[in-house]
């Protein structure tokens, strides 16, 4: 398995929109087992992105579909920042 975990930081006031925004263009994607978009906390400018994929050139293979693709253009203007975490060799538990 193959697993991301990403924090993004949005434009003020639009952590909601960015949220529905990767909600509606991450379903139905081949080899993703895992797809949790987590609001923050403690910041209302942070989301939160964690992904298990079956390996990674299923993630790979994700950026092109087109809901996705979509996605991203949609959602871009609205991120002030993006770090990647982590990326993981997940070994299974509940959900997976």
């Amino acid at each position: 398995m193959f697993g991301l975990i990403g924090k993004i930081t949005v434009v003020d006031g639009q952590r909601d929109t960015l949220m529905s925004i990767l909600l509606e263009g991450t379903t139905g994607m081949p080899g993703c087992l895992s797809y949790v978009i987590a609001a923050d906390s403690g910041d209302d400018n942070v989301l939160w992105v964690t992904e298990v994929w079956d390996n990674s050139e299923s993630h790979a293979a994700s950026l092109q579909l087109p809901a996705v693709r979509d996605a991203i253009a949609k959602g871009r203007p609205l991120i002030a920042g993006m770090t990647p975490v982590a990326t993981t060799a997940p070994a299974g538990g509940h959900g997976l």
